[in-house]
């Protein structure tokens, strides 16, 4: 008997938090594992036309965390430490920290300079020392009004760490509607000039107009006094679509580089519902276009997007316990968010496990879906590292949007793990009524224990939604992938077809070749055997003949069993 969910954990490292990672599965996947901190690996980093580049000019983009604002008495600061920096690398997998310093409200660093400072100087020097990137953030809604301020701290960041390659000044988080020519771009030019003169070549991102969105209006003027400038584009989820990332590509079209340095997977207050779908079209975005990013926030603070359960402690060894859905959510992009960009785009979004061979086309991490029912995920000890899902019982499933390249034949693979086999896996889409086709999980000898199986099934052309769904249980899922099947197996495809769907009469059922029998059996919506036909199996595949018209009008399932292979295929019985 399996243990319950969210009471007694198994003997594994299991934590308990819902995930919403959805994914647009283009992406090849990035490995955890670390050979070296981000800076070593990408050295000082640099603005060539609309890209930030590494040290070898290639493309690269980060993925990392802010911290919540820095003001006195607002509940964030608590997180400046250096345990942090050290969780948010070695956990998340980030490549970059925010420091939000507070400005003009209260508790912030127009009354607490020396406080302040102090709190920014700690997190910078534990990045420092963990090898992070580190953007010190000027978290100012006003920063024109406190141009002098904002001069003299660049310049005592500038000659503190600007022989690093780690920092990034950010001169101003997020202007309101103000005008870019007449306000911020002076403001943004008296700073990054103070700056130049003390540092002349780490990045700079300057704030763009109306809450950082109007990047499209920066771009049409951009600052060409000073190199190496970078522009901020801040997105919530929820509230920021396709409008957002149009201004965002025009952008880019002008020549100019994006850096999102702020970002939440909820509605624009902070607040609301949590938008994975929209998420995961942002995450997609960014890894086409080389855009590095910080999730906002890393706090406990009682809102949506906040990283943290409320009361978690800053000085605790976290698990993924204390992760709140964003967190969660969030966490998955970071952890195996592949920096280098390549051909422009692609590299990797989801969760841990092992890559396959570049063979085998498309990974979908197994944590990276948009909707569930009834799995929970862990870390996992496949290589690679990173989470796999588990607790999967009857009935679970797991939803993922893909792109699809062309309509055919694609071999599905799943990394899996069970001590006794027994589980069951079914490719479905539009709500389980039609079927894709399903595998039968054998035994590994332990939860931990990795296998690769898979099976060919047919797919239309596009964006589209795919789930996987649990007929039967006790396996984990690390990964799962689709690449176009060899032209033996889209053979062995093209037969496992019925037509005509819908039936009225008669179903014509192509029987793929087999060795020994082949058995074909229909059943009803609710799972109920209606039928059951025994063929003897041929080289090269028949047709059988099934008489449908004594069927209620509904949806059926044809299961065909060859080989110890169970392929099914939903058809409508009108």
């Amino acid at each position: 008997m399996k243990t319950p969910k969210n009471i007694l954990p198994r003997p594994r490292h299991a934590w308990t938090n819902y995930l919403l990672l959805g994914v647009a599965a283009t992406l090849a996947h990035g490995a955890l594992a670390q050979t070296s901190t981000p800076v070593q690996q990408y050295g000082l980093l640099q603005v060539a036309g609309n890209k930030i580049v590494d040290k070898n000019s290639q493309p690269v983009s980060l993925a990392g965390n802010s911290l919540f604002w820095s003001n006195d008495g607002w509940g964030g600061e608590k997180y400046y430490t250096a345990n942090t920096v050290s969780w948010l690398r070695n956990n998340w997998n980030a490549k970059v920290v925010r420091v939000a310093m507070g400005v003009e409200d209260a508790g912030g660093y127009i009354s607490n300079p020396t406080g302040n400072r102090q709190k920014v100087k700690t997190v910078v020097d534990a990045a420092l020392a963990q090898g992070l990137y580190v953007i010190i953030d000027w978290h100012s809604h006003h920063a024109e009004s406190y141009q002098t301020q904002a001069i003299a701290f660049f310049q005592d960041m500038a000659r503190t760490y600007g022989n690093t390659p780690n920092v990034i000044y950010e001169v101003y988080n997020e202007p309101l509607q103000v005008s870019w020519t007449g306000v911020i771009k002076p403001y943004a030019e008296a700073v990054a000039g103070a700056i130049r003169a003390i540092d002349p070549d780490n990045i700079i991102v300057v704030g763009t107009p109306t809450w950082s969105q109007d990047v499209d209006v920066a771009a049409a003027s951009p600052i060409t006094r000073y190199a190496n400038i970078a522009y901020t584009l801040h997105f919530y989820a929820a509230t920021h679509k396709q409008s957002l990332r149009d201004k965002a590509q025009t952008a880019l079209s002008r020549g100019v580089p994006l850096f999102v340095t702020e970002y939440g997977v909820t509605e624009a207050s902070g607040n609301g519902y949590i938008d994975a779908a929209s998420t995961q079209e942002w995450m997609t975005f960014l890894k086409q276009n080389g855009i590095s990013h910080a999730n906002w926030a890393f706090n406990d603070k009682a809102e949506s997007a906040s990283a943290l359960q409320p009361g978690t402690s800053p000085g605790a060894a976290w698990s993924d316990s204390f992760l709140t859905q964003s967190g969660a959510l969030v966490k998955g992009y970071i952890q195996n968010w592949n920096g280098t960009v390549t051909g422009g785009g692609g590299g990797g979004t989801g969760g841990g496990g092992t890559t396959p061979p570049a063979t085998t086309g498309t990974v979908v991490q197994a944590e990276s879906f948009h909707a569930m029912a009834g799995v929970q995920t862990e870390t996992t000890t496949d290589t690679g590292g990173g989470l796999n899902v588990g607790w999967l019982d009857p009935g679970d499933w797991l939803a993922y949007t893909v792109d699809i390249p062309a309509a055919g034949s694609y071999l599905i693979q799943y990394r899996v793990a069970s001590p006794s086999g027994g589980g069951r896996i079914s490719l479905e889409q539009n709500a389980g009524t039609t079927q894709r086709g399903t595998l039968s999980v054998p035994a590994t000898g332990g939860w931990q224990t990795w296998t690769t199986i898979s099976h060919t099934v047919t797919l239309p052309a596009g964006r589209q939604d795919i789930a996987i769904g649990i007929p039967a249980g006790g396996f984990n899922l690390n990964w799962w992938s689709f690449s176009p099947a060899p032209a033996s197996r889209q053979a062995a495809t093209a037969a496992e077809a019925a037509y005509p769907n819908p039936a009225q009469t008669e179903l014509t059922v192509a029987v793929p070749a087999a060795e020994g029998a082949v058995l074909i059996t229909i059943l009803d919506g609710q799972g109920h055997e209606i039928s059951q036909h025994r063929v003897a199996g041929t080289p090269k595949g028949k047709q059988l003949r099934l008489p449908v018209e004594g069927l209620k009008p509904g949806v059926y399932l044809l299961r065909i069993t060859r080989n110890g292979q169970v392929t099914s295929q939903r058809f409508v019985k009108e």
